[in-house]
């Protein structure tokens, strides 16, 4: 496994792969890696020659400082962690690498940046999209592998591509869950047992909405899974919603084409958690 801090050394060695005309799947992450990061690995691996993972916390992307102060970092685990799995290569840029040249994109995604996280978190996929888009430019991959857990951000990831042209193909991979059904994320590792324990009535309730989509309406199922959340202690529920895999509209009928997915976030304590479920029909 290599490991690269500069762009130089970035650009230097992925040169040498193109010359060999090996295709390159990257994964970026903001490390406090887990098992759901390294899935994402296994899968690039599995369909490309190298595989290029990043590791920068951004700090853009935080519309909330004290959360950005929060977020686990944790370079020398992830670094173990990544060689397990035979990562080919692993980019830890500077502040400087990624935001020193003044690269002025203002993407922007328009429904699909307004609802949901777009509208409890502002600026968020402004952030998302500056460092992603930097990264690919640096890295230049034919794939990219995201988690299916940040839904939206996948959505608008693939929109992000469209906007700057480039050929790269997003992948969104299965999302890995502990076994209590807790969708993996960095943020558990601020969880206590007892709040690990609340936390799982997340996905619980999910799992029960999809046994009920053939009994209610999808408006009758939000109220059904926002009720769940709110009878449970040391849950707050931010929102949930049923929307349209490609607008991320919310959906009035079963009947309307399309996939259907089920997004909510909720705050455990004070770590907010999402999670999502595709209805099958």
């Amino acid at each position: 496994m290599e490991l690269v801090k500069t762009l130089a050394e970035l650009q230097s060695l992925l040169a040498s792969y193109k010359e060999q005309n090996k295709s390159i799947g990257f994964v970026p992450t903001m490390g406090a890696l887990h098992e759901g990061h390294l899935s994402l690995i296994k899968y690039s691996k599995e369909k490309t020659d190298i595989t290029v993972c990043s590791i920068f916390v951004n700090p853009t992307q935080f519309n909330d400082k004290k959360d950005f102060d929060k977020y686990p970092q944790t370079p020398e685990q992830d670094l173990k962690m990544l060689e397990a799995v035979n990562c080919d290569l692993v980019f830890m840029p500077s502040y400087e690498d990624v935001y020193g040249e003044d690269m002025q994109d203002n993407f922007t995604f328009g429904s699909l940046e307004t609802v949901m996280e777009g509208a409890f978190r502002p600026g968020h996929f402004a952030g998302v999209a500056q460092v992603v888009s930097r990264l690919f430019r640096m890295v230049q991959p034919d794939f990219a592998f995201f988690g299916q857990k940040d839904f939206q951000q996948y959505v608008i990831i693939k929109d992000l591509v469209r906007q700057m042209q480039v050929p790269i193909q997003i992948e969104a991979c299965p999302i890995i869950r502990e076994k209590s059904g807790l969708a993996m994320s960095s943020r558990n590792q601020r969880l206590s047992e007892k709040e690990k324990q609340e936390a799982a009535k997340i996905y619980q309730s999910l799992a029960q909405a999809q046994e009920l989509v053939h009994q209610k309406t999808p408006q009758e199922l939000k109220k059904w899974v926002e009720n769940q959340i709110e009878k449970s202690e040391g849950l707050k529920l931010e929102y949930f919603d049923i929307v349209d895999d490609k607008s991320l509209q919310s959906v009035s009928s079963w009947q309307d084409k399309g996939k259907k997915v089920g997004c909510i976030a909720v705050f455990c304590g004070n770590v907010r958690l999402i999670d999502n479920i595709v209805f099958i029909l």
